[in-house]
């Protein structure tokens, strides 16, 4: 029996509110997190998951009052991101309230993080975001200075998805499916796979890379960038082996509550846990 998808929308914290953007720049204020998580708690989403996304560029810790906070209104799983890039923190996070902790700059710095994560607070509390961009820059930077000919047909071939740190700000030489494999080997239970491409786009997820990532993994995936309608999500977990979807704006705005989402999926024929009190 295969396990119900989960809905989980996402708040991406700046100075203590809620944000949201379109390929991770041009923010707009979306709210209060407190009142957000509630009411997402309330509707049925499955789980949530708080992102301070300036902590790692402005060098401090989550927000950790406002995680303890957000904790005291939910009784679903929790997770939280940005910032945390040792051990002890991480379990200040999960002592505030937090169920996972999510890396991301800090993994990429040093990968054993996640090993000592994982020994530390188990595998199942530890998850690894990966913000992914397609990248079509020269695979050798010095001989492309050079104009090309049809000599070197290689220069400027695309180089397929790279991985980003620092809020999205600074590309890395990762090559993504392949930091994701490292991932799962070095104990973490779970990837945040957000493709920067499509985030805020609501144009859709980016299925071809969930697709081939979810199939190589044996940890759930949950997918984010992209999501915008219920057939987005249908497609989602109907062409991918994800395990979740994670969207923002559309349930921020009210564009399509958690509710509605569920009781399409539902109807398209996608395995989701229905709350009681939902009335669908």
């Amino acid at each position: 029996m295969s396990l119900k998808k989960r809905i989980i929308p996402c708040l991406d914290i700046k100075d203590g509110r809620t944000v949201k953007g379109i390929n991770f720049v041009g923010l707009r204020d979306a709210g209060d997190p407190v009142e957000l998580a509630k009411q997402y708690a309330a509707q049925g989403a499955d789980e949530l998951c708080f992102l301070d996304i300036t902590a790692t560029i402005e060098k401090r810790d989550t927000l950790v009052p406002l995680v303890r906070e957000i904790a005291a209104v939910l009784n679903i799983p929790f997770t939280v991101g940005g910032g945390i890039n040792d051990v002890a923190l991480a379990k200040e996070i999960i002592k505030a309230g937090a169920d996972k902790i999510a890396i991301n700059s800090a993994a990429v710095k040093r990968p054993e993080l996640i090993s000592e994560l994982a020994a530390e607070l188990g595998s199942q509390c530890v998850v690894v975001a990966v913000d992914t961009k397609h990248s079509h820059e020269s695979r050798n930077p010095v001989e492309s200075k050079n104009k090309p000919d049809e000599s070197t047909p290689t220069d400027f071939r695309p180089r397929g998805n790279k991985v980003y740190v620092a809020g999205g700000r600074v590309e890395t030489e990762l090559e993504t499916i392949s930091w994701c494999q490292e991932i799962e080997r070095l104990g973490a239970g779970e990837i945040l796979l957000t493709s920067m491409d499509h985030d805020g786009t609501k144009n859709g997820f980016a299925l071809e890379l969930t697709d081939a990532i979810s199939r190589k993994l044996s940890i759930p995936i949950i997918a984010s960038g992209g999501g915008g309608t219920s057939a987005h999500f249908a497609d989602l977990f109907k062409d991918t082996e994800a395990s979740a979807g994670l969207a923002a704006s559309i349930f921020h705005f009210g564009e399509l509550p958690v509710p509605e989402l569920k009781k399409q999926l539902a109807a398209a024929g996608v395995d989701v846990r229905i709350p009681a009190n939902a009335g669908i």
